[in-house]
């Protein structure tokens, strides 16, 4: 699995001009997911995710988690992460999972990531075209992969 996390004072996910999603102080989550991704991606992830120290405490400096900040998070799916570029100028999605697999894992992540933050987690709507509108707090943005473990 491969993430782009963003810290943001809002965000939201708009489908057929209409606000499916919308969160305040928090994280905005991209998440792609390719064919080799399982279980154990999700629950490293996600318990990285709610650990991660990337929202200023009272002195501004970077200390506190989603957790410790009450944030909230919306997690999109985004299998162009997963674009090769290595050929051309048409980049591939083959590294991609079809919908079939990706559909339940991008479920699972969800599940997983309420569990580890003991909060709802927002969402967009798997497949759909939607537009995303963020506000990134800092400028924050950070990118994980599961398979690099840094």
């Amino acid at each position: 699995m491969r993430i782009v996390i963003q810290r943001v004072s809002k965000a939201s996910v708009n489908i057929n001009d209409t606000v499916k999603s919308s969160i305040g102080n928090g994280l905005l989550i991209l998440l792609g997911i390719e064919n080799s991704d399982n279980q154990e991606d999700i629950d490293w992830l996600c318990g990285k995710i709610a650990r991660l120290r990337i929202f200023n405490d009272k002195n501004g400096i970077m200390n506190l988690s989603v957790k410790d900040i009450d944030g909230e998070i919306l997690v999109v799916s985004q299998f162009t992460l997963h674009a090769s570029t290595q050929k051309g100028n048409r980049p591939s999605y083959i590294n991609a999972a079809k919908r079939h697999f990706a559909i339940p894992m991008y479920n699972k992540f969800v599940e997983k990531l309420n569990e580890e933050i003991d909060k709802p987690i927002q969402t967009g709507e798997f497949g759909a075209m939607m537009k995303v509108e963020l506000v990134n707090d800092g400028p924050v943005t950070i990118i994980i992969d599961s398979k690099y473990r840094e």
